[in-house]
């Protein structure tokens, strides 16, 4: 997509804004800099959301893991992770968190695995919050998801349109754009100039 189809789009949901739900799954957009060389900014990142997205703060839905490092007992979040969803918070999203576990695998450098995944959580709120919206903005390529997507455009008529960096956007979701449940998706790369967190040193 070129600035001006970006413009346009935006300009789409003007009156949509309402009646549109924005999920971000985090764990999946961080990933996203491996590729892209540059990193998504939580402003940056708020801002496009609201665009999409203004009203009910509940529907715009931020879940990331709360790391409180590999010690069970410990209470102190990590500091990086509590500065992660501080940002997040105060870039007008409502915060869905849980502690990540530590699962040891002596097969990597640490020695411990990290996991925190959201798809239940996701799924059950998308569920829940259907009377709430019409659209559905999710910020991740993972295919997980698509099994509610599909049964929620099939049962519901709710459409979804999804963010994902080139090489990062799962199978099941260009299967789901192919039955429809998924209008379109959106290469986060055409939004460098809006999402990159330098976008001014650009």
């Amino acid at each position: 997509m070129n600035s001006q189809e970006i413009t346009t789009l935006l300009d789409s949901f003007c009156t949509k804004q309402e009646r549109t739900i924005v999920i971000v799954d985090y764990g999946n957009v961080e990933k996203w800099k491996k590729s892209l060389h540059w990193i998504v900014g939580m402003k940056e990142l708020g801002q496009l959301a609201r665009n999409f997205s203004r009203g009910n703060l509940e529907l715009r839905r931020f879940y990331y893991g709360s790391d409180y490092g590999s010690k069970e007992s410990s209470m102190t979040m990590i500091e990086w992770s509590r500065a992660i969803i501080e940002k997040a918070e105060m870039s007008k999203f409502t915060i869905f968190t849980k502690r990540v576990k530590y699962i040891h695998d002596n097969s990597v450098q640490d020695g411990f695995e990290k996991k925190c995944d959201f798809d239940v959580e996701m799924a059950i709120d998308l569920i829940k919050l259907k009377d709430l919206y019409d659209i559905i903005i999710l910020f991740s390529g993972d295919g997980d998801l698509m099994c509610a997507i599909d049964y929620l455009h099939e049962q519901y008529n709710k459409d979804c349109y999804v963010f994902g960096a080139r090489g990062h956007v799962g199978r099941e979701v260009f299967d789901s754009k192919s039955k429809g449940s998924v209008i379109d998706i959106f290469f986060v790369e055409d939004f460098e100039y809006r999402l990159n967190k330098r976008r001014f040193s650009l």
